[in-house]
């Protein structure tokens, strides 16, 4: 079992204190569970992909698009034209 010292804020030593009184669990317990908690948590997020991500942005049909790619003259022309007209 390996001893660490760690440094906390006032802030985050109030949220210490809290979670000991609310739970009735020790220190260390508490870190435990936050470790693996934020585990948990960051497995989740890793493994997304770039797809899944993109897919909660929710841009609609398109996204911001103006053209398809294939024509991104037609694109930057027709964006000049919507920023000039104003």
């Amino acid at each position: 079992m390996a001893t660490r010292t760690v440094r906390l804020d006032d802030e985050a030593e109030k949220i210490l204190e809290q979670l000991v009184q609310m739970t009735g669990l020790s220190i260390s317990a508490v870190f435990k569970h936050g470790l693996i908690a934020f585990r948990e948590q960051t497995a989740h997020s890793v493994c997304r992909s770039a797809y899944e991500i993109y897919e909660e942005l929710d841009l609609g049909p398109g996204g911001y698009a103006l053209a398809p790619s294939t024509e991104t003259h037609r694109g930057a022309q027709e964006a000049l034209r919507r920023k000039l007209s104003r």
